[in-house]
């Protein structure tokens, strides 16, 4: 088979990477992430040798959270105003001096909880605005035909990243201090900063909404017609209660590991990397079949998947079999969120586009402040085994409503 062939068949099995922008703005994102991760687990478990507290930990983790829930659907309107590279080379750039503030601190000993709850909140600011401008812009580097492979593609890296990142933080704070977990996510951030400032000039394929006027009304005029489309109201909806209750990971498996399992940094980061694992394959797994529409089916599987492994999880004290648990786990929260997100992408209107996918990252990420708290405190009055099983509980009794929901409107979904 020549090199032609087998080009052939992977831009076959992989079309968004077809798109040279795209394939640029794709790869300076793998090492992104995994210096994103990296960061991630190095301030969970700062967090816990400052304070050794589940509920601070939480009340870090819902700061990071609290302004997509206070100001995304402002920014989803000015999203939809603005060039969207220039927008993310402004996060993208504000996101690497929070790293390098932050590692700064940690080398010099001058940090303090307060500090890292003023850092998250900083950093929540500027994800506000990041997430939903890259969820955007995904379209107009690789177009509507290649949308669904493209998302499950940035999906492959997130969680390929959550591979390697716990890995690697749990190897650097074994060694060095978390400090050096920090000093790489600054560093992860240059190149994509660099790509895209000279990323190919790309073709408008959105249409953009007027730069005059209010916001209010736009952002009210985006809610109404998330309102009037089921497929959309029902993707946000089941989306924002699972993470809430069933997709607190990071607050819950630190706590896991140090109190339940009695493990250390580097197995901390271990059980992170085996829930990546497993959704990196669930990522493939969609991207492989992005030449067929999502369906609720395999919707609805990832969804019921991660409530069974949340509850399966609780259950265990064994340090192996967490692992089998996390791996399961990682594989239905990504099948879950990347179908959920490519069917709200394909359904969605272009001029609705960036209200639309600012209301998605408020339910996935605006939640967190609340799943965090949630988590938070249950893990501390009851430990984060029992948290597990109840949210997975909680799951599925949310998804047999949902399932009649979505009987009643089968008619109108798509």
């Amino acid at each position: 088979m020549n090199d032609l062939t087998l080009k052939s068949q992977f831009f076959k099995a992989f079309p968004a990477l077809a798109h040279a922008p795209f394939r640029w703005f794709w790869c300076g994102q793998i090492i992104s992430v995994i210096g994103t991760w990296t960061q991630n687990i190095g301030q969970a478990w700062l967090v816990l040798e400052l304070t050794n507290s589940p509920f601070l930990l939480g009340l870090v983790s819902a700061m990071q959270f609290l302004p997509m829930l206070l100001l995304s659907l402002h920014a989803g309107a000015w999203i939809d105003r603005i060039s969207k590279r220039h927008i993310i080379i402004l996060t993208q750039t504000i996101l690497m001096i929070l790293a390098f503030a932050l590692a700064l601190l940690v080398g010099t000993g001058l940090i303090r909880y307060w500090m890292l709850l003023i850092l998250a909140l900083i950093l929540g600011v500027a994800n506000t605005v990041d997430v939903p401008a890259r969820q955007s812009f995904v379209i107009e580097l690789a177009g509507r035909e290649d949308l669904t492979n493209a998302i499950a593609l940035n999906s492959a890296i997130f969680n390929g990243g959550r591979i390697v990142g716990p890995a690697i933080a749990g190897i650097i704070m074994g060694a060095w201090g978390p400090m050096w977990c920090f000093i790489i996510n600054g560093i992860s951030f240059i190149g994509v900063i660099g790509i895209l400032r000279f990323l190919p000039s790309i073709p408008q394929k959105t249409k953009s909404v007027s730069k005059q006027g209010k916001v209010w009304p736009e952002i009210k005029e985006g809610l109404s017609y998330i309102h009037k489309t089921p497929t959309i109201l029902l993707c946000i909806a089941l989306l924002g209660f699972m993470s809430a209750i069933a997709m607190n990971t990071n607050v819950l498996v630190p706590i896991l590991a140090k109190m339940k399992l009695n493990q250390q940094a580097l197995g901390y980061g271990l059980l992170m990397s085996a829930m990546g694992f497993g959704a990196l394959v669930g990522a493939l797994t969609v991207a492989v079949r992005s030449g067929s529409k999502p369906r609720w089916g395999t919707l609805y599987t990832g969804a019921t998947g991660l409530a069974v492994s949340s509850i399966l999880l609780g259950l265990q004290s064994n340090y192996g079999a967490a692992v089998i648990m996390l791996v399961f786990m990682g594989w239905s929260m990504i099948t879950f969120s990347a179908s959920v997100n490519s069917m709200i992408q394909l359904t969605v209107a272009d001029e609705f586009r960036g209200r639309v996918m600012s209301v998605y990252s408020l339910v996935f990420g605006g939640m967190t402040p609340f799943g965090s708290l949630y988590a938070g405190t249950l893990a501390h009055i009851w430990g984060a085994g029992v948290t597990f099983i109840v949210s997975g509980i909680l799951s599925l009794l949310f998804l047999v409503g949902i399932g009649f929901q979505l009987k009643r409107h089968k008619g109108e979904l798509r």
